[in-house]
């Protein structure tokens, strides 16, 4: 839509010229719930969107009276427009994404009136009827730009406001936005105004969901007593499995955490937390209204590893509270400013605050994963990204900004000290609370407090791109003393890194460190004279303790020793590094696929951290789909599935490693009898000792019988008449997608690229289901198919769902035929819009690299007849 996209430029301009003072926003969504006799789109007109009321009002000052400028809506209809008190004509003023304002005066009053469409994509305000009991729910979701489709705003995070909210519901319901709300005599829901914020983080949630309540209590060093009311909310379907007692648990653990360390006490009243369906991402920041997916409500058994990402995500968020809503970026350039620290200080937190001891175990070994990965793209961008546009912005919500960003701060707390980091985050709130900030804001708070060099510490971590490779150098005398051990970093940009350098030798049956050395790693060469005169390790590990952002490399005496003995290092942290190193040796072609399939099969069952297990599940299963050479990947599935079953009998009865393994063997069995026994386990005529296949594992299970024709559309049927709610209705949808047929995957195609009538989640769905790593050949026609669609997909649909067309139907199972598609169409499409181009230069690097992988795997197959 013209305008849609809004520039930094238009941004800046807007910006310079406009202070908003407040708003006043009243929505009417009586019409979320069907009224006797109302048609199909619930808005007087058949197949028109179904629609609610928005009134909005906006009291702002212009710096240039007589200029002109524009306020962002998106929506089907404009009612009304008046601009202090004149009325505008609608049919002229609007033009599907923004209204244009003429003859600004110093002091404006701006009232719009609009009939706004609820979202089926999980964007803006989102509505959703639980197929279990017809009950309707909504919840609204912005970033980085649709509070434009609930209500007319100035939509960028440098317009701050205070605001006012009105909601209008149904007899039954309760709603919730960010300040405290009571519902009058009149019907109408009245929320306290809120702190000045940017449009992005404002919410409204409303709907008949199960709520409890909490209270936390601090009292302050000089008397004063803050209590914040805490809140928790999900479907009542899910009521009876929601654990809210463990939610506030972190919550209140997470506040006095953050009230110990950032001496600003939380300032937005409210603490509700709303578990939400449909959800896109795994949570929002908005200040006393955070929203979460209602997957974080465990249907069924899951490991520890769920609950600690899951307590993560809570304090991932609450740090927000001060790294982003409290102060946030001018613009979308300093993403990081927000989402890098909320990443650190979730494991920060979590560490520091919760049960959840080993969090930083999970960061090395999973969130850096996401990390090393993106950053070796060629889209890769510095953690402070140029950002044109909200397109651009909504791709940068990506594994740079978020765990890169992260690990660079868990980097510069070594480089400055703890006490410094956050002294300097305490300085910055204090200044630029309520407000606006860009990264030389932070960086001198930090200058004073560390007296460090800020200004050449962002140069190299925050404003250049790319990972280094730190590697250790060794020379030994001829006693087997260490003379010289030095790190070779290796990189476009060598940077400065913190480091510590440990050394580990055999005692009985373990790998023990002995020795260690912190290190400041400078240039292509770092002596680390405290090492030398050490006896011979068995094996270095460079970066130990995980105190910088790099790729491990080893030299060749300790990837030997980590080849045969990988699972006698007892560190658990020190071990989940040495498996992300092998991991990115894998990935870039340096050790073939099946020599890390065999380490996961020797060594993955002695793994005692579950986060860590599950982990090595899903690089073990990535290898053999795109990293092993075909000719391989029978065998290696073959030796997977027969490694898992072992795993999964051999483990304790009833235990999380067991639920691991169960899982991971239903994701890779691919034999008869493999599939003879998931059908067992279902039915019943199969038992493993401890084994609970409770619902969601039945789902596990069935996925793999649809995708070998083993389990039809009547067994689909009959398990969604067991599981008749809303998580039941995405695994059917996903396991019908999943069947080996040619009609079945021209009609999942049909229901994702050539209609709309799918909502966000079954549309995810629906591609998770389609994409099978074995039916190659009956996913080859729609490589070609694919690259005719997305143009006008990327145009027609929203952005979510664009990108999760984009990426999740890349034919990337097609090999090197889709990269030869992709260099095609990326070489005559050079007129597309830039973020759709990102997306398959994403996907076609990825793919690019497998078949690097691949050759590598092949050149390691014995020879013929050996």
């Amino acid at each position: 839509m013209p305008g849609e996209n809004l520039s930094r430029d238009e941004a800046r301009e807007r910006a310079e010229l406009l202070s908003v003072d407040g708003y006043e926003v009243a929505l009417d969504v009586r019409s979320a719930i069907d009224a006797p006799g109302a048609d199909a789109g619930g808005d007087g007109e058949k197949g028109a969107p179904r629609t609610f009321r928005s009134v909005t009002t906006i009291r702002f000052r212009a710096a240039r009276p007589g200029a002109a400028t524009f306020v962002d809506l998106i929506a089907p209809r404009v009612t009304a427009v008046s601009l202090n008190g004149t009325a505008l004509d609608p049919a002229e003023v609007f033009d599907g994404a923004r209204i244009a304002l003429a003859d600004l005066a110093a002091e404006n009053v701006l009232v719009v009136d609009a009939q706004c469409a609820y979202s089926r994509t999980g964007e803006g305000l989102h509505r959703f009827v639980d197929p279990e009991d017809g009950e309707v729910y909504l919840y609204t979701q912005y970033e980085p730009a649709d509070a434009r489709r609930v209500f007319a705003n100035f939509e960028q995070p440098d317009l701050k406001a205070p605001f006012h909210f009105e909601v209008t519901a149904p007899e039954g319901w309760t709603a919730w936005s960010n300040g405290a709300g009571e519902r009058g005599a009149d019907g109408v829901w009245r929320f306290a105004k809120t702190q000045p914020i940017s449009t992005y983080i404002t919410a409204v949630v409303a709907g008949p969901y199960h709520y409890e309540t909490d209270l936390y209590t601090r009292t302050f060093d000089d008397g004063t007593v803050l209590e914040i009311p805490l809140g928790a909310m999900c479907r009542k379907g899910l009521a009876r499995h929601f654990d809210a007692d463990d939610v506030f648990l972190v919550t209140k653990q997470g506040l006095d955490f953050f009230h110990d360390r950032f001496d600003f006490p939380y300032p937005f009243g409210k603490y509700d937390q709303a578990f939400v369906p449909e959800y896109n991402i795994g949570a929002m920041e908005n200040p006393g209204c955070v929203t979460f997916r209602e997957e974080f409500i465990f249907r069924g058994k899951v490991t520890q590893a769920a609950y600690e990402r899951r307590a993560n995500v809570v304090l991932h968020e609450m740090a927000h509270m001060w790294f982003g809503d409290l102060v946030t970026m001018v613009w979308w350039d300093d993403l990081w400013l927000k989402e890098s620290f909320a990443d650190f200080m979730g494991s920060y937190a979590m560490v520091g605050a919760t049960r959840f001891t080993n969090g930083w175990t999970t960061f090395a070994n999973n969130r850096k994963a996401w990390a090393y990965r993106a950053d070796q793209l060629p889209s890769t961008h510095p953690v402070t990204a140029d950002i044109r546009d909200l397109e651009d912005a909504k791709l940068n919500f990506d594994g740079i900004t978020y765990a890169k960003g992260a690990s660079v701060l868990k980097q510069l707390v070594a480089y400055v000290g703890e006490d410094a980091f956050l002294e300097g985050s305490r300085r910055y709130f204090k200044r630029h609370a309520y407000g606006n900030t860009r990264l030389d804001d932070l960086l001198s708070a930090l200058a004073e407090t560390s007296g460090r060099d800020m200004a050449a510490w962002s140069r190299s971590w925050l404003q250049t791109s790319g990972v280094n490779s730190l590697a250790p150098q060794i020379t030994y005398d001829s006693g087997d003393r260490i003379t010289e051990l030095s790190v070779v970093q290796d990189g476009e940009t060598l940077r400065p890194h913190r480091v510590a350098v440990g050394l580990y030798r055999r005692e009985g049956t373990e790998l023990v460190r002995y020795a260690s050395a912190e290190v400041d790693v400078d240039g292509a060469r770092t002596a680390v004279p405290e090492l030398a005169g050490s006896e011979r390790p068995a094996f270095v590990l460079v970066n130990d303790e995980d105190l910088t952002y790099c790729k491990i490399r080893f030299d060749e005496g300790s990837l030997s020793t980590l080849r045969a003995h990988l699972g006698d290092v007892t560190d658990p942290l020190a071990r989940a590094l040495c498996w992300s190193a092998l991991w990115n040796l894998t990935r870039d072609a340096l050790m073939p696929a099946r020599d890390f399939v065999d380490l996961v099969l020797r060594f993955a069952g002695r793994e005692s951290d579950i986060g860590v297990l599950q982990m090595l599940h899903a690089w073990a299963r990535t290898a053999l789909v795109h990293y092993a050479a075909p000719q391989w990947r029978a065998e290696g599935g073959r030796l997977l599935a027969e490694g898992a079953l072992r795993e999964l009998r051999q483990a304790e009865p009833g235990s999380e490693h067991q639920l691991a393994w169960a899982r991971f063997f239903g994701s890779v069995a691919d034999s008869a009898a493999d599939l003879q026994l998931l059908k067992g386990l279902l039915d019943g005529t199969a038992k493993i000792d401890g084994l609970d296949v409770d619902q969601e594992l039945r789902w596990s299970f069935l996925e793999p019988l649809a995708a070998h024709g083993v389990a039809d559309e009547a067994a689909l049927a009959a398990e969604l008449a067991r599981d008749d709610t809303a998580s039941g209705t995405r695994h059917h949808v996903r396991c019908l997608a999943a069947r080996p047929s040619a009609a079945v995957k021209d009609q999942a195609w049909a229901q994702v690229v050539e209609s709309d009538e799918l909502s966000n989640a079954l549309v995810e769905a629906t591609i998770s289901g389609f994409v099978q790593s074995g039916q190659r050949e009956l996913l080859a026609p729609y490589a070609p198919k694919y690259f005719e669609a997305i143009e006008r997909v990327w145009r027609e649909r929203t952005i979510q769902i664009g990108m999760d067309v984009v990426s999740g139907l890349f034919p990337s199972l097609q090999g090197d035929a889709a990269r030869v598609a992709a260099e095609e169409w990326l070489g005559a499409r050079g007129d597309a819009a830039p973020a759709l181009r990102r997306l398959v230069l994403e996907a076609h690097d990825d793919l690019s690299r497998a078949l690097s992988a691949q050759r590598c795997d092949a050149a390691a197959a014995p020879p013929e007849g050996a």
